[in-house]
């Protein structure tokens, strides 16, 4: 069983920013891998706390044999942050999904190309049980300490109960949660089942609810759990949503930290800056129609910022929705506050060159 490393999982409890990584392809719909190098140099260079790849913002189609790009996209990423050579930690997060030998020979992959956690997530096993997928976690867990995954079922994922979570919690090479079915009971049930575990201090609650950022990063919970009260805290963020403009989200975040340990307050402004990032993801993630240009979306304002040549994904089905384009102007000149464009015009020459 690999282990996590005590600096890493350190940083996981302390809260991060990890962005989710998308997929960059050519014209041609070919792996563009001298942009995805520079996506991953963009990432740290921003002050992420790490990258999540393989997972859904990277497209779950990376797994299809036609594709077959899984390992290669997974160790691009991981060639880059150790050529970094980062005097810092930066954690890397790979996505496992799947059936259970499906789900371990990627978290073998995974492993074996320096990964710290697999996110595991249920895409295509909505019709297995509870106890199936308790198993499953299990299985990949004896491979690789686990990030926990909540997916909305409109991408993909299902329904699982407080229970669940429960059960969840208690599995010993568990670490971390992502909380993302974009729905506030679902998420208190996960925040409820974590404190009635035996392992709460040991596991890291993350929003992925690319809806509710700042205030669920804001937010202290009072469990009661046998008798008493456990504080819980969602500490960090692993955001599709940060995969753009994350030079500010980084500042935002370090910004949250200071109101969470008492050095700053809560203002109305921070408040009117949670309302207007909701505001810029319901566009880049198409909320208005059930986010099916999420991906596509996210490769628009990269694009825009010259980290991308396109907003194609493999699937030709994966493409902006109407209106969606002209929407994310409207953001851009909303809310100019929120983008980071002047740090990637700074750099992004210097990446390019450095690769």
């Amino acid at each position: 069983m690999k282990t996590l490393d005590p600096i890493i999982k350190e940083k996981i409890l302390e809260g991060m920013v990890i962005p989710a990584h998308p997929l960059v392809l050519t014209r041609e719909r070919q792996l563009d891998e001298k942009r995805q190098r520079i996506l991953t140099k963009y990432y740290m260079a921003a002050g992420a706390g790490g990258i999540a790849v393989g997972v859904h913002t990277t497209q779950f189609e990376i797994r299809d044999p036609a594709f077959n790009l899984y390992s290669k996209v997974l160790s691009l990423a991981s060639a880059e942050v150790e050529k970094a050579n980062l005097n810092r930690p930066f954690v890397r997060v790979a996505g496992v999904s799947g059936p259970t030998e499906q789900a371990i020979a990627e978290a073998k992959i995974a492993s074996g190309l320096n990964y710290d956690l697999a996110l595991i997530s249920v895409n295509g096993l909505q019709h297995w049980s509870e106890s199936e997928l308790l198993k499953r976690a299990e299985k990949i867990a004896e491979e690789i300490p686990v990030f926990g995954f909540y997916l909305q079922p409109a991408v993909g994922g299902k329904y699982l109960s407080f229970d669940f979570w429960r059960n969840f919690a208690d599995i010993p090479n568990v670490h971390a949660i992502k909380i993302a079915p974009f729905n506030r009971y679902q998420t208190l049930d996960v925040v409820r089942a974590v404190c009635h575990s035996s392992r709460c201090d040991q596991i890291a609650l993350y929003t992925g609810n690319d809806d509710n950022i700042v205030i669920d990063l804001l937010t202290r919970y009072q469990i009661k759990s046998n008798g008493h009260h456990k504080e819980k805290s969602i500490v960090g963020g692993l955001l599709g949503h940060w995969a753009v403009w994350t030079k500010e989200a980084v500042a935002l975040f370090d910004h949250i930290l200071k109101v969470r340990d008492g050095s700053e307050k809560i203002t109305m402004a921070l408040l009117e800056k949670a309302n207007q990032i909701t505001d810029a993801n319901a566009v880049f993630f198409d909320a208005k129609n059930n986010f099916k240009g999420c991906i596509s979306g996210i490769h628009e304002v990269l694009r825009r910022q010259g980290l991308m040549e396109n907003v194609l994904c493999l699937s030709p089905e994966e493409k902006l929705s109407p209106g969606q384009k002209e929407e994310i102007d409207r953001i851009y000149e909303d809310y100019p506050d929120l983008n980071d464009d002047h740090f990637v015009k700074e750099h992004l020459s210097q990446w390019t060159n450095d690769i």
